[in-house]
């Protein structure tokens, strides 16, 4: 359901144009819906870029924290 919903979001936010403003701890959700990101710790921002470049390279400790905590399934593996 969720799925469903973000994904007719952002097909009504593409065709129309709409900017939208996403506050979320679920970072996959970030990831698949935002084009820039904001990271905030403690109430201000520590980092703010495209999505793209902020989950591949990001510049700020709090935000290389946050990305490292996100389960993998690479790490899943080895730990069992």
């Amino acid at each position: 359901m969720q799925a469903h919903l973000l994904n007719l979001i952002k097909d009504l936010s593409e065709a129309t144009g709409l900017t939208l403003l996403l506050i979320s701890h679920d970072l996959a959700v970030v990831r698949q819906m935002c084009d820039r990101v904001a990271v905030m710790q403690t109430g201000r921002i520590v980092e703010m870029n495209d999505s793209e470049s902020l989950f591949s390279a990001p510049s700020h400790s709090h935000t290389r924290e946050l990305l490292s905590l996100i389960p993998r399934i690479d790490r899943i593996a080895t730990n069992t």
